[in-house]
């Protein structure tokens, strides 16, 4: 019997490994609430404590964004772009789109490149001008 135990012990622990979850990181979800709070704690937007970014099209983007975004970024160049927000992997960083599927997707692209702390804003633009907040546009 005790020449089956250490083979049985390996089985065990191999099988173990094999079916052990995969523990992936997921965005967290802001509502526009949330931001809206975040961005009328402090006078300027420079401020915040975080960098928000507008992941739409361009020409989306031109048709009105949230005050206090810093950056216009499609999430489909999120990966070859995302240096230009010199930003730590430590930093926050609030992503929106006009429903929130594009930016789970440039969030979970800014996750994979290891950014630790990255939100998507729940229904995002839709969210944002149903509740009423103010929309600016490019000066």
């Amino acid at each position: 019997m005790k020449r089956f135990a250490f083979p049985l012990a390996i089985l065990f622990l191999v099988l173990g490994y094999w079916n052990a979850p995969i523990v992936t990181a997921e965005p967290y979800l802001l509502t526009v609430q949330q931001l809206k709070t975040g961005l009328d704690k402090v006078s300027q937007p420079s401020q915040k404590g975080f960098i928000l970014i507008d992941v739409r099209s361009p020409d989306e983007h031109t048709s009105g964004f949230i005050p206090g975004t810093d950056f216009n970024i499609d999430f489909r160049e999120m990966q070859g772009r995302h240096r230009e927000l010199n930003a730590n992997l430590d930093q926050h960083i609030v992503v929106y789109c006009q429903s929130g599927h594009r930016g789970n997707i440039a969030a979970e692209t800014l996750i994979g490149l290891g950014y630790q702390h990255v939100y998507n804003v729940e229904g995002s633009m839709n969210a944002w001008t149903e509740a009423g907040y103010p929309i600016e546009h490019p000066k």
